[in-house]
């Protein structure tokens, strides 16, 4: 991309992928990204799962009873984690932390979709932070807030038309106020 406008104009969420796989260059860049993400007082309570393995990224498909199923097909994802113990704003560093994994993605030309965990279930009523933890063998105290699929576009998504920009929900110097 030659500028953010147009990097965040064309990033949309990427929920078909190709068979290709990515290269060591592009994990390595999409987690630098992670790594860089701004963390409240730099406690970087985030940690990252980079998850490449076919069945597990089969069995992760599963971690929801809808919207996840996708991540079968994905190159890899990376599975967002933190310790609400190190950060008591945990939610939004690792927020942040996923946004800055999917605008790395887009601006190498990737897909991506974010994947909620955090107060989600699977179909049989298990937290899908519990089944996530079980597959990655994650330790209890850290909570797992999303995962990021990720892999080469296998659609085409048209850019955010602007036209659809809902202004009327931007206010100047208080609610309501001109």
């Amino acid at each position: 991309m030659d500028n953010f406008s147009e990097l965040i104009k064309n990033r949309r969420s990427m929920r078909k992928y190709t068979t290709e796989e990515l290269t060591q260059e592009q994990v390595v860049t999409l987690l630098k990204a992670a790594l860089m993400s701004p963390s409240s007082k730099r406690t970087n309570a985030w940690q990252f799962i980079a998850v490449d393995n076919k069945e597990t990224l089969k069995t992760l498909s599963h971690c929801k009873e809808h919207g996840s199923s996708f991540l079968s097909d994905a190159a890899m994802a990376i599975v967002v984690v933190a310790d609400p113990l190190a950060s008591d704003v945990w939610i939004e560093d690792a927020s942040i932390a996923s946004a800055f994994i999917q605008l790395q993605a887009e601006d190498l030309g990737l897909g991506s979709c974010w994947i909620q965990i955090r107060e989600r279930f699977t179909a049989t009523g298990m937290t899908s932070d519990e089944f996530v933890h079980g597959v990655l063998d994650i330790p209890l105290q850290l909570q797992v807030l999303s995962i990021i699929a990720l892999g080469h576009k296998g659609m085409d998504r048209k850019p955010f038309d602007e036209e659809h920009l809902q202004w009327e929900k931007v206010h100047i110097n208080k609610f309501g106020g001109q």
